[in-house]
């Protein structure tokens, strides 16, 4: 009995040890979920091992990690880890007070997996902290190299000193007692636009948001399907995350059989919808840690501002300016079609729908429909900017304005009346807005994916709609997405296979709730 019983425990120790795959969901949920047990205060460092300690520091939007290396049997390590909790607190998971700058982990080297790594890293002595950039990490770390961009830690034995060590590095001025949703990240500087190269991010949260809210709330009906079914097909050809051209392929490869056209008189809504809840969540449709649980080019300095709003509206411009003149009508019908369907805030959906409904002629370029949703942005903001300020609801670091400002686009600037006239005093140079709406949306917010490396042979996956549908102009027929996706299987058909030898070996899904 005493050999079983040991087994067992040593099948579930292997089990937690390889259970986080790199970049997991898995490893933001052992964040904020983690209480350490008899009342001990929250986790917030990630817990690393030799399975995924690479691949969670190649995917991690962080500029800058931290990595300490102790030993569960080490008294001093023990001691340690309340002072580097307290640090990590300000910077890891979804609750962050300084999201998206440091990665702070940990990794037990009085574990066997991790041995090698240890050794990787020539950890002499407990606890031993690194810092440098994410990737770098890959390379590992011995004393007196040269040219290495991984530095050992020399001075951050308390939860203040390494905060001050962190804070010499950065030229930042942090606090153990920082508050939530102070954002220093996007610093109000309009006039910097490699800002938005950030948003990146926050696109893929938005968009693995948004398919949370639709389950969440039951939203796909017999009425509402096909214009889902459009929307994704958009998303697969012209999202600006590689990633999340990838998972939404593989949602829209078999969304026939997770969303079948007779769930509806089947009377089987509701199992349907918590089978698809869970399909979807394990197709990770951004990727396996989206969404993070926070924004960064979005972030307001409320909890209750900007977020996801911001980042659909990010989407959105994006999507404009990435499609084909033919693609154009199909773009604005799927998009409108999406908002009116599945945006929950109900006045905001019925003022985008209704501008929608102004539209009496089909758009033929793509740039008429970039300028469209432009202008509808602009008129957004104005009848906000009026509400915001009379109910005093606004962000006071983020407020609302008409887009473009001066400083980011001057050339888009023919001339401007009085400024409490509104937009409509302003005449626009539309082809150099434009130019600006390309630049901004789609050059320079993918930059930050290009300078990472995760951009790469990216043109092997940007489709066109008329791949995905006969024409631009047709409305989404019953037999649904699967015969779309067909038509571009050129394109797909290696992934659909990989998927179908995914499902056989898949294990069972882990919970994340």
């Amino acid at each position: 009995m005493s050999h079983v019983f040991w087994i067992l425990i040593l099948s579930l120790s292997i089990l937690k040890a390889t259970s986080l795959k790199a970049g997991s969901r898995t490893v933001i949920r052992v964040i904020g979920d983690n209480n350490g047990g008899g009342g001990d205060p929250k986790d917030y460092g990630v817990e690393l091992n030799a399975t995924n300690f690479d691949g969670v520091l190649k995917d991690t939007p962080a500029t800058y990690a931290i990595a300490e290396f102790f030993a569960n049997w080490c008294p001093a390590c023990r001691n340690y880890k309340p002072h580097y909790e307290k640090v990590a607190r300000l910077f890891n998971g979804p609750d962050a007070v300084h999201p998206g700058i440091i990665l702070m982990a940990r990794v037990d080297c009085a574990l066997k997996i991790n041995t090698d790594l240890c050794d990787k890293f020539s950890v002499g002595h407990y606890p031993t902290l690194f810092w440098g950039p994410p990737k770098k990490f890959s390379s590992g770390w011995k004393p007196n190299q040269e040219k290495s961009e991984i530095r050992e830690i020399d001075d951050g034995r308390t939860a203040e000193r390494l905060l001050n060590w962190i804070n010499k590095q950065l030229g930042s001025s942090y606090g153990l007692d920082d508050e939530n949703f102070e954002n220093e990240l996007l610093p109000p500087n309009i006039s910097d636009p490699g800002q938005i190269a950030r948003a990146i991010y926050d696109v893929e949260e938005a968009t693995a948001t948004a398919f949370d809210i639709i389950l969440e709330h039951k939203m796909i009906k017999s009425k509402t399907r096909a214009s889902l079914i459009k929307f994704i097909q958009l998303l697969v050809a012209h999202h600006p995350s590689r990633r999340c051209r990838k998972g939404n392929a593989e949602v829209l490869v078999n969304f026939d059989e997770l969303c079948p056209l007779d769930m509806w008189s089947s009377g089987k809504v509701d199992d349907v919808t918590n089978n698809l809840k869970e399909v979807l969540h394990d197709f990770q449709i951004c990727g396996e840690e989206v969404p993070r649980g926070y924004w960064m080019f979005c972030r307001g300095s409320k909890n209750e501002t900007r977020g996801f709003s911001c980042g659909l509206w990010v989407l959105m411009h994006s999507l404009s300016v990435r499609i084909g003149d033919e693609e154009s009508q199909f773009a604005f019908i799927s998009i409108c079609d999406f908002i009116h369907n599945f945006f929950i805030c109900e006045d905001c959906r019925q003022h985008f729908y209704e501008m929608c409904s102004r539209v009496t002629s089909p758009f033929k370029k793509a740039r008429e429909f970039a300028l469209w949703l432009w202008s509808a942005h602009n008129e957004v903001n104005e009848r906000l900017m009026k509400e915001e300020a009379s109910l005093k609801t606004g962000d006071p670091n983020f407020p609302k304005i008409i887009w473009p400002p001066r400083q980011l686009c001057p050339s888009c600037y023919l001339s401007q009346g009085p400024k409490d006239k509104g937009s409509n005093q302003i005449d626009w140079d539309k082809d150099e807005v434009f130019k600006f709406l390309v630049g901004y949306y789609r050059n320079t917010l993918i930059s930050l994916y290009n300078e990472t490396g995760l951009l790469a042979n990216d043109r092997r996956t940007n489709v066109t709609l008329d791949d995905l549908v006969a024409s631009t102009n047709a409305v989404v027929v019953p037999i649904g997405a699967a015969l779309a996706i067909a038509i571009a299987s050129c394109v797909f058909g290696a992934l659909a296979c990989y998927w179908r030898s995914r499902q056989k070996n898949r294990k069972p899904r882990r919970s994340w709730n």
